[in-house]
């Protein structure tokens, strides 16, 4: 298992060597994550991590899917184990679970997911066996021993993998107390929250009056009223400020921002707790809170990023028994232009106002995102997600959206990713395509060397942060 260092950088002999040429100037660049999932409260306790399958296979769906989709039950991989569930009847010992998948490793040739696996087996556990069911007890046991080491704790990975700043996604309702600690603990890494209020803007939701409750308590605001949940909305975005927070993520199934009135908002809210809203009213709520989401992105300059196209938990019987992110969410076509036409016909030339498109529909970068940047100065075209972070889909993304929107309206690369040992496998991965594709140019005339090499900096620099207002 060692890496070829040319990967990525194109089979053309002279493109590769203009692109090994603008990697080396950024492959030990600083790692600017403006959107992830890393648990804060992970970072702050700083506890060694318990075992192999618990770090790099359970809680990451992007490998627990594909075994599932080929016939391995979640309970062999401990999916339901983390401790905010009780362990499913059944459910796999590490030791098994990685064993589990190195008998199934052939199953991931040619994706991403194998891609970033070898590279953080290789360049952050420093591991040269290949996997495999010959390898597997081998290897579990060289990760188990480093993971007992002070060096292989949270932090220290973060601060050894090179992280300036990490972002990481939380409910309003959320303390913050893990933030907190890490800002006065001294942390080298600047670790800032994103306020995601999902679970406040759909009413027909099963917990959504509970999770008023909660943010009522926390904001000491009481949102048994319409305007009361937007006063408690506003009051938490001030709160994550004072704590760093430079932007708010938003992931529905569409990106449809379309204004009630008042009074029609007020009904649906109260029809809501009543327990007497139908799926039209819920509907109509929900897009009406993503149009006000996005008035208050224009007061208060918080980035608004938006990840819409994903059909959540679309298997019923396994969200039913293990939860969320456990694999079965799945992309849907999406539309952008029409349904984001009165937002940005209110706030789309605000100066304050900042709006970063994810999309999981790659068809919609240039048809729809790029445009729409190409003209709304608050409109940035996000980086390939989830389903769009492999190496070929990003290479389309480039080709898609640079004759439209240029390198500087884009948002720089995300991970994404609730894997922390992933971190630099994704970045790394990034600037090689990147500088792939600034190498083809150069190659084919459309830019100079010089201007490659700028370009190749400012795509892991000054593009996220500007674009995250870092």
């Amino acid at each position: 298992m060692s890496p070829h260092p040319d990967r990525l950088l194109s089979p053309e002999p002279g493109v590769r060597e203009r692109a090994r040429e603008l990697y080396q100037a950024v492959a030990q660049a600083p790692i600017i994550s403006p959107h992830g999932h890393v648990n804060a409260r992970m970072l702050a306790d700083d506890e060694p991590f318990s075992d192999p399958a618990a770090l790099l296979i359970t809680p990451d769906h992007y490998v627990t899917r594909l075994l599932h989709g080929s016939g391995v039950p979640l309970e062999a991989l401990g999916v339901g184990a983390s401790g905010k569930s009780p362990p499913p009847s059944g459910a796999a010992a590490p030791r098994a679970v990685w064993r589990t998948l190195a008998e199934n490793w052939r199953r991931f040739a040619g994706t991403p997911v194998r891609y970033w696996f070898e590279d953080t087996l290789a360049r952050v556990f420093g591991l040269e066996a290949e996997l495999g069911p010959a390898s597997a007890e081998r290897l579990y046991d060289q990760l188990a021993e480093q993971l007992a080491r002070p060096e292989f704790r949270p932090r220290a990975l973060l601060e050894r993998f090179g992280v300036e700043v990490l972002a990481t996604t939380d409910d309003p309702a959320d303390g913050l107390e893990a933030h907190a600690r890490l800002a006065a603990e001294g942390l080298g890494v600047r670790v800032i929250p994103t306020l995601r209020a999902d679970a406040y803007m759909d009413p027909a939701d099963a917990g959504w009056a509970g999770r008023l409750d909660a943010l009522a308590e926390v904001s000491g605001v009481d949102c048994g009223s319409y305007p009361g949940l937007l006063d408690a909305l506003r009051a938490r975005r001030e709160y994550f400020r004072a704590l760093g927070a430079t932007a708010t993520d938003t992931g529905v199934l569409d990106a449809w921002a379309t204004p009630l009135s008042d009074g029609q908002a007020a009904a649906i809210h109260r029809r809501a707790l009543a327990g007497e809203v139908s799926g039209e009213e819920a509907l109509a709520y929900r897009r009406n809170m993503l149009y006000q989401l996005g008035l208050m992105g224009a007061q208060d300059g918080l980035v608004m990023q938006l990840h819409v196209g994903v059909l959540r938990n679309h298997h019923r019987p396994t969200h039913e028994r293990f939860g969320p992110d456990t694999g079965h969410d799945i992309p849907v076509a999406t539309e952008f232009a029409r349904p984001l036409r009165e937002l940005l016909n209110a706030v789309g030339t605000s100066p304050a106002f900042r709006l970063v498109l994810f999309t999981v529909d790659e068809t919609a970068f240039s048809r729809e995102i790029a445009p729409l940047a190409g003209f709304y100065p608050s409109v940035y075209v996000g980086a390939p997600w989830w389903f769009l972070d492999a190496p070929a889909a990003v290479r389309r993304f480039r080709a898609a959206v640079t004759e439209t929107a240029g390198f500087y309206k884009t948002s720089g690369f995300v991970d994404d990713t609730r894997a922390l040992c992933s971190i630099p496998a994704r970045h790394d991965m990034s600037r090689r395509l990147d500088a792939r594709y600034l190498a083809e140019l150069v190659s084919d005339h459309q830019l100079s060397e010089d201007e490659a090499r700028v370009l190749a900096r400012a795509l892991v620099d000054e593009i996220p942060r500007g674009a995250f207002r870092l």
